[in-house]
């Protein structure tokens, strides 16, 4: 009976706890892995490809909140 309730308790403690056979080191070095990282990679371009999307659908329709408008007048501004 005993071995019974010590493999229930191992099942147990898997269920709950993960993998028994992962070290805390090896645990840590797996969550590093899964953090993104704290770099970021920016490519200039000639033209935003916001501005040229928003002026193509004005052009075939309007909006309906004008939510683009500030953003567009900054972008005028820099051209």
């Amino acid at each position: 009976m005993s071995d019974e309730k010590e493999l229930e308790k191992e099942l147990s403690e898997l269920l709950s706890d993960g993998e028994l056979s992962i070290s805390e080191e090896e645990r840590r070095q797996k969550e590093r892995k899964l953090l993104s990282t704290r770099y970021e990679i920016r490519v200039q371009t000639q033209l935003d490809p916001i501005v040229e999307e928003t002026r193509a659908y004005r052009s075939i329709a309007r909006e309906v909140d004008d939510r683009y408008d500030e953003y567009m007048k900054k972008a005028d501004k820099k051209n």
